[in-house]
């Protein structure tokens, strides 16, 4: 008889399934390559088939055919679209279902059944709204594989319409300067921007060039980001008054002396441990804190909990004191590039 859960294998460089010889947002280019989301240390290149929604594939090949977040220099060999909420059959008899993750445009977590056995795996996840994607779906399973990036009990995210008027309120402060964000060009710059919008601003949002790209292909999937303009299309007097946003690296680069005194904001859920010399830290994630770590773990009620790709041991001994559980896995490669 075949033990429980022997067709599920956690490997250094991702997560294996053997009967269908696929992959689950591995760290090298493999053959078949199951993908939960667009960010680079889930989503490489070089694959042969890839697995993924329809907007991770777009995010891949934007990233890949340009080059502007990730040199490797490669798409997709095959590209199989997934919308959420379909199920796909895989080799072996492995039904495989992506759920959104409500992490960044396209995230989805994967739902994996064989043998009557359900596992889910989240890839990177939060829990809080986020216009620019659909929201986390609590799927029943056996075994709940999830993130851990801010496992550890001092990360509570605020609620980002308090960040949101901490920059509003800046930016009004100072109308002869401007407001210069850094964000990651993949989630968090089109969240930034989206949230800006439902806090009323309407005035234009400029971009620093290497976002624009991303941020265009997000309005291509429906999300409504305003009116953007290019830093480099303009004066510094237009700019007077306004928010730009851009890469972090960009924060402190001589990019920035065009504009007009900038005052810097950095968005990242680490501004609560890591200020990064910026003026307004905005403490803004994409992945969920300790108490949504928590409540999901509690919530999905699985028989068995895989914590991977962040601080396990805390969140390993969280399952412990609670009598679920646990194992930390020891992936490679996961890195936190996205917040």
């Amino acid at each position: 008889m075949t033990a429980p859960f022997s067709w599920i294998k956690p490997e250094p460089h991702g997560i294996y399934i053997p009967p269908a010889d696929c992959w689950v947002d591995p760290s090298r280019p493999v053959d078949r390559a199951l993908v939960t989301h667009g960010h680079a240390d889930h989503a490489r290149g070089g694959h042969g088939e890839t697995v993924a929604t329809p907007e991770t594939l777009a995010i891949m090949e934007l990233r890949y055919r340009t080059g502007t977040e990730n040199d490797a220099g490669e798409i997709p060999h095959k590209a199989v679209p997934v919308q959420y909420g379909e199920t796909i059959r895989l080799p072996g008899g492995v039904d495989a279902t992506y759920v959104p993750a409500g992490h960044v445009l396209g995230s989805a977590q994967i739902l994996l059944e064989h043998a009557g056995e359900r596992v889910v795996i989240t890839g990177d996840y939060k829990r809080r709204h986020d216009p620019t994607c659909p929201p986390f779906e609590v799927t029943p399973c056996d075994i709940f594989v999830t993130e851990a990036t801010f496992g550890l009990p001092l990360f509570t995210h605020p609620p980002i319409e308090d960040e949101m008027a901490k920059l509003l309120d800046r930016l009004a402060a100072h109308p002869d300067r401007c407001v210069l964000v850094g964000a990651y060009a993949l989630g968090k710059a089109q969240r930034v921007i989206a949230e800006l919008r439902r806090a009323g601003h309407k005035a234009p949002i400029y971009l620093h060039g290497a976002m624009e790209r991303m941020c265009r292909l997000y309005e291509e999937f429906g999300v409504d980001l305003g009116e953007l303009r290019l830093v480099s299309d303009h004066s510094k007097d237009d700019i007077r008054g306004h928010i730009v946003i851009c890469p972090p690296s960009a924060l402190n680069d001589r990019w920035s002396r065009r504009l007009p005194d900038p005052i810097t904001a950095m968005a990242s859920g680490w501004m609560r441990v890591r200020q990064r010399n910026v003026e307004l830290p905005l403490v803004i994630s994409d992945h969920a804190d300790w108490g949504e770590l928590t409540r999901t773990i509690r919530e999905v009620d699985a028989a068995e909990n895989w914590i991977t790709h962040g601080r396990e041991d805390a969140l390993l001994r969280w399952c412990q004191l609670h009598q679920r559980r646990a194992r930390a896995l020891a992936l490679v490669g996961y890195e936190d590039e996205d917040d």
